[in-house]
Parts: structure tokens; C-alpha cells; sequence
């Protein structure tokens, strides 16, 4: 009976954890009002603020060059691109210095920390920045040439402190877990993190992020600490009533690649989990003023755990439900998790379509085909970070796992990938 009672409990906790996320991801597509008031409003071409643009770049000499160039090109007048580098890391540095040497638009940065990371490489570059605000970009990062003038606007506009701009993986035809990342970005940038700025509460993205100058001094940067240095400092600027407005426009959405191996891709979401746990752990967010914030952020921060939870529990609950002498009824509620995974399913399918239509790329049949077939595969995977990160985190680990990159999304369009 009490085996019964618990399996019943368990299932019907995670059925509605499902539900809840569920209507959370579909935020932006509620309403054709909600949608439109996701997207960046046109510059009025009036006054300007300036902009140091920082570009933290470890054993990037691949790609660097790139982002610095597609920096350059913006339309905006007044920034500066801060290129940090390692102070151990000579082939990274030589782009930086030629790109330096090129533009005085560009300056290089060298971070001397022993144990490097990402927040720290940031921290040693807030003295430097002369600008009202300061963004941050990855060094694969193809960035929009109006995107500058965008983000102007929006601060001006909206009175905001922070502003969020979109992030895409683009490389969706690269492998079968890449297209299901590409999606994940889609509706988290597209629109789950709306909801998250509509309810005061925000775990900022890494990258594409702008945060008035004073405002970031007056929090003194990021934690060096930290694993999620982005959601971090949006959970503490989001706790002491700082304003963020996110944007995502299709054409303004800064482009990135997705890890080029499962491996890298298991790392790279045990950093992102395990650094969900470290904010939680600091309770920064238990100064929200609002109770639905709080269990808002309680929610999000607590998803590794969650993740970790379920990637045991439901295995076990259809087992149970199949192979031992359970009521009928407590046999249909273990199913109930699997229902809001099928509705999930059809609402990827549709997103896929939105996806491919947005961007102008073919979404052929093999690829939804990928999209279900991969995704009881995928979510095994996210589990597993999950659980990893927990184990990490239990243990006292939290060193650095760095996700290389190689330019995935830079490459000429395939055959698969050119406009219908």
C-alpha cells in the first residue's frame, strides 16, 4: 500500500513539474500581442551610449579572428572590443594582438590568474571598459551588424539596466544531439527567458548580455567562483530590483555552434548545473520580494536536482508499474509523466517548423524524424549531467571543463541547409 501510495506521489509530482515547464517554454506564442512584444524595437537613430565589448577567448585562435572581424562591422559609432587572453595561451594571444594591431578599436587584456575561468577573465577587464555599458560575447560568436544599435535603443527606450539579447545554435544538421540543442536554445532564448524577465526573476544567458557599467561595479562583476557566472549575476541583479529586458529577434540573434561531441556536450551542461546549484546554494534569490518570484527561482535553480531525480525515478516507476502487482489506477498515474512528454514531442515538431521557417533553413522529414527518435536518448543524456553535476557538486569539484570550439556554424551552407 504505501509502495502504491509513494509511486502514485512521485508521478503525479513530476507530471505537473512536466506541465509546468511545458507552459512556461511555450511563453512567447500565448498570444500574438505576447509575441510581438518579444522583439527588439526599431532604433530612432537618436543619441547613443557607448559600449566596451568584452571577448574572453581560452584556445580560440580558431575562431577569433571571426567574431573580432563581425564585431568590427557594426553599424554602431561609439565601442571598443576587449579581447582577454591567457597569459599561458601564446596562439590565442597572437590573433588577439594582430586584430590589436589592426584596429584601435580592439584592445587586449592579459589574465594572469593561475586558475582560469571565465568570470575571472571577465573581472580582470571591468577596470578597463570606458563604456555606459558593457556586453559580452563568446569568441565563436557571429554577431549582427545592427545588433549594437538595437540594444541602444532598447536601454534608452525601456530604462533598462540590463538587456538580453537572443543566442541561436545554428548547425542543426551537424548530428542528431545538435538538433535538439539547437531547438533548446530556440525556445529558452525565444521564449522562456521573456517569462522569466515578465516575472522578475532571470538567470541571464552567457552570452549577448549588456549590463550598464555602474551597474555591474556597483555588484563588483561576476562571481570568479562560479560555475553559471551569467545566471549568477542576473539572479543577484534580479534580487536587488534591477531591470531586465530581454529581446529576441530572428535577425538580430547572436549565431554560435553546438559542442562537437556528446562528451563535450555531457561537460559543458554539468558545468551549467552544477553552477545552477552553486547560485541556489548562495541564496541571493531569497531576497526577491515576491513569493511567486522565490519559488520561481527556487524551481529553476533546483532543475539538476530535479533532472537527476527523474532520470532514476521514471525508469523505475514503468517498471514497477509493468512488472509488479500494483492497483490499476496507481499503474495509470505512473504513466502520466509520459503523457506531457508526448505533448512535448508535438510542441518540438511545431518548433522545429518555426525554427527552420525563421531562418531560412530546410527542415526535411529526417530531421523530425531525428528530432522523436533522438529524444528519450537526449533526455538520458541531460540525466546524466544531472546527476554528474550533483556528484560534483557533493564532492567539492568545480574546476573549469572549457567546450572547445571549431566554427561549426561558420562553415558554407550545405546542400540541407539552403532555403526551400
Amino acid at each position: 500500500m504505501l509502495t502504491s501510495v509513494f509511486i502514485a506521489a512521485v508521478s503525479l509530482a513530476l507530471f505537473w513539474m512536466a506541465a509546468f515547464t511545458l507552459w512556461w517554454q511555450m511563453h512567447a506564442w500565448r498570444t500574438p500581442e505576447v509575441l510581438a512584444s518579444t522583439r527588439f524595437s526599431r532604433p530612432d537613430g537618436g543619441g547613443h551610449l557607448s559600449f566596451s565589448l568584452l571577448l574572453p577567448a581560452r584556445h580560440e585562435q580558431a575562431v577569433l579572428d571571426h567574431t573580432i572581424q563581425r564585431l568590427l562591422e557594426s553599424t554602431h559609432t561609439d565601442f571598443e572590443i576587449i579581447v582577454i587572453v591567457g597569459h599561458d595561451d601564446p596562439e590565442t594571444t597572437e590573433v588577439a594582438r594582430r586584430a590589436e594591431a589592426r584596429d584601435p578599436r580592439v584592445r587586449v587584456v592579459v589574465d594572469t590568474h593561475e586558475k582560469k575561468n571565465k568570470p575571472k577573465a571577465m573581472n580582470t577587464a571591468l577596470p578597463h571598459c570606458r563604456g555606459d555599458v558593457v556586453g559580452v560575447f563568446d569568441a565563436e560568436d557571429q554577431v549582427h551588424p545592427e545588433l549594437l544599435a538595437h540594444v541602444d535603443h532598447a536601454f534608452r527606450s525601456t530604462g533598462a539596466d540590463v538587456v538580453q539579447g537572443g543566442v541561436q545554435l545554428i548547425n542543426f544538421h551537424s548530428s542528431w544531439y545538435s538538433l535538439r540543442n539547437c531547438l533548446e536554445y530556440f525556445f529558452w532564448f525565444r521564449s522562456r527567458l521573456h517569462l522569466h524577465a515578465q516575472k522578475g526573476f532571470i538567470p541571464l544567458g552567457g552570452n549577448t548580455v549588456f549590463v550598464r557599467t555602474k551597474v555591474l561595479r556597483e555588484a563588483d562583476g561576476w562571481d570568479p567562483n562560479c560555475l553559471a557566472e551569467d545566471c549568477d549575476l542576473g539572479v543577484r541583479l534580479s534580487s536587488v530590483g534591477k531591470k531586465v529586458v530581454v529581446a529576441y529577434d530572428s535577425d538580430m540573434v547572436t549565431r554560435e555552434e553546438t559542442p562537437g561531441s556528446l562528451m563535450s556536450l555531457l561537460k559543458q551542461r554539468t558545468r551549467w548545473n552544477q553552477g545552477f546549484l552553486q547560485v541556489y546554494r548562495k541564496k541571493d534569490w531569497k531576497q526577491l520580494p515576491g513569493f511567486r518570484q522565490r519559488l520561481l527561482a527556487r524551481y529553476t535553480l533546483m532543475t539538476p536536482y530535479l533532472q537527476a531525480i527523474s532520470g532514476v525515478i521514471i525508469p523505475l516507476n514503468v517498471a514497477i508499474a509493468l512488472f509488479l502487482d500494483v492497483p490499476v489506477g496507481v499503474a495509470f498515474i505512473t504513466f502520466l509523466p509520459a503523457v506531457t512528454a508526448l505533448v512535448t514531442f508535438v510542441f518540438e515538431l511545431v518548433g522545429l517548423h518555426d525554427f527552420g521557417k525563421q531562418y531560412g533553413l530546410r527542415v526535411r522529414f529526417v530531421h523530425y524524424l531525428k528530432l522523436i527518435v533522438g529524444g528519450p536518448f537526449y533526455q538520458v543524456l541531460l540525466a546524466g549531467a544531472a546527476v554528474r553535476a550533483v556528484w560534483r557538486e557533493q564532492r567539492g569539484r568545480n574546476d573549469w571543463e572549457l567546450t572547445s570550439h571549431v566554427g561549426a556554424h561558420l562553415a558554407h551552407v550545405n546542400r540541407e541547409d539552403v532555403p526551400a
